[in-house]
């Protein structure tokens, strides 16, 4: 049987649903590719009495997983919520067509976390994925999401690739907003939603460009049209007066 398990925003996060279907396997696979952990594997171990094996993007994709899920209890342990990411809906989907039993045991994500900033979810647009700039390759159509998001007043919630550090990361919204003909105002950067070291910012982009030190995961949003509830929330998250 195979078992899809997400963990949560932080080492604590695994439900005791997780835990107890992880007891009953005979092998434990920790997706390490999707996300800037903000846990170690090691912690993971700890947390649920058992030893890890580091998933890569090439050992989920090849399947290899559901083969094994065939003779023993197999589980792959997947930050946040386990089907946020689109490979992962790729695995059920081979479990169905090989008739091997399957289980999804769902956590907390950073799509429920937001709404701690007071943006409310149901006016979120497209999610935006921005990907790290390489030498002569600068891939900007996440900005075509946001674009369409502002348009209706939605706001646009962009996850940042694994490794992309803030400040690089800003500079490529700039960019990409400047090429795009969008005006940035405010932004609101999240670090590690759900855990000890969890804060929320809402700054101008000049004032963000000072910022050091943000911890990782963190998104960035783009607020679309604010009501007034949601404009009294975000405000706390600004500069002291």
């Amino acid at each position: 049987m195979f078992y899809l398990i997400g963990l949560g925003l932080n080492e604590h996060g695994i439900s005791k649903e997780g835990l107890l279907a992880v007891s009953a396997c005979k092998k434990v696979y920790f997706e390490n590719y999707t996300v800037d952990f903000p846990f170690t594997a090691h912690q993971v171990e700890e947390v649920i009495g058992k030893k890890v094996v580091p998933a890569d993007r090439e050992k989920v994709e090849d399947l290899s997983i559901v083969d094994e899920a065939k003779k023993l209890n197999v589980a792959l342990l997947v930050y946040g919520s386990p089907l946020s990411a689109t490979t992962h809906i790729t695995l059920v989907n081979e479990c169905r067509a090989s008739g091997v039993k399957y289980r999804i045991i769902y956590a907390a994500s950073i799509f429920d976390a937001v709404a701690e900033t007071g943006l409310q979810i149901y006016k979120f647009g497209k999610t935006a994925s921005m990907p790290a700039w390489q030498k002569n390759f600068e891939p900007d159509s996440f900005m075509d999401t946001v674009k369409d998001n502002l348009k209706m007043g939605a706001h646009s919630l962009m996850l940042i690739d694994i490794g992309l550090d803030f400040q690089r990361a800003l500079k490529q919204l700039e960019l990409s907003a400047i090429k795009h003909g969008i005006k940035l105002d405010k932004l609101v950067v999240c670090q590690a939603l759900g855990t000890r070291n969890s804060k929320i910012t809402y700054r101008t982009l000049e004032e963000l460009h000072e910022f050091s030190g943000v911890s990782k995961p963190y998104c960035i949003i783009i607020p679309g049209k604010l009501h007034f509830v949601e404009e009294d929330v975000i405000n706390g998250f600004g500069p002291k007066k």
